[in-house]
């Protein structure tokens, strides 16, 4: 059964580190892994997702100590991904935090509440 986490978490970590899916692919690589590129985005777009032992050599590489509440298997665990956003987007929220006299107007705007 596939886990619709995994491919969330891992193209947030591989972002979080600023690695392109080729340094993935390379490190793999360098572990007797041999996948394409190819597959790599399969596995972050939820296509696919990688065997066990590959997800566990994935999860080293990106530092990730704990596996299953990561990955949501721990009972009464909610994923909490950051969202990433752009630098658009960074601007909107700052200028909507240094206007609060104009924060209502954007709720109603958005139809927040």
């Amino acid at each position: 059964m596939k886990n619709p986490n995994i491919a969330r978490i891992l193209r947030y970590y591989r972002k979080l580190y600023n690695l392109s899916v080729k340094d993935v692919r390379n490190y793999l690589y360098s572990k007797d892994i041999d996948v394409a590129i190819k597959t790599i985005y399969g596995w972050e777009s939820g296509n696919t997702q990688p065997s066990a032992d590959t997800l566990m050599t994935l999860c080293a590489f990106y530092r990730i100590e704990n596996i299953l509440e990561t990955f949501g298997y721990s009972e009464n665990t909610e994923i909490d991904i950051p969202i990433m956003l752009s630098e658009e987007e960074k601007v909107i929220i700052e200028s909507y935090r240094r206007m609060p006299a104009m924060q209502n107007a954007v709720k109603k705007l958005l139809e927040i509440r």
